[in-house]
């Protein structure tokens, strides 16, 4: 297989992985972490702070601890880019506070074990199996 072909085909694995489950997952686990309703999170508008944070830190996993772009973690949360971004450097001040970066970190092995065939290899390619159950 060339590179090229290998390049499309591990593009379309991680697309099936990428868009509902994702965020489903990461606003599940997420809603539990911040005691928000998940449907809090899906909401248009910010919401209250305790509301907002927890959405920042969910596009903040998606964007750091799965690696997509800016702009996918805004069409996965129905935000724009540059929403994400102002959401990752919240979350990244906010991760100078012990606890609060301890929480991130946990957040994130939690929905990665949760969702382990979906989740970055050492090559930070994503798993064929992804999206099967």
């Amino acid at each position: 297989m060339r590179p090229s072909e290998r390049l499309v085909l591990q593009h379309s694995q991680i697309q099936a992985c990428r868009p509902t489950r994702l965020r489903g997952l990461i606003e599940d686990v997420g809603s539990n972490v911040f005691a928000v309703e998940p449907q809090q999170l899906r909401r248009a508008t910010r919401g209250r702070a305790k509301i907002a944070l927890a959405r920042q830190v969910a596009m903040y996993i998606a964007h750091v601890g799965y690696g997509l772009s800016l702009t996918e973690v805004g069409r996965l949360f129905e935000r724009d880019r540059t929403t994400v971004a102002h959401a990752c450097g919240v979350v990244e001040i906010r991760r100078d506070d012990p606890d609060f970066d301890e929480a991130v970190v946990l957040l994130e092995l939690i929905v990665r074990a949760v969702n382990g065939s979906c989740a970055l290899g050492e090559t930070g390619s994503f798993s064929p199996t992804c999206g099967a159950s």
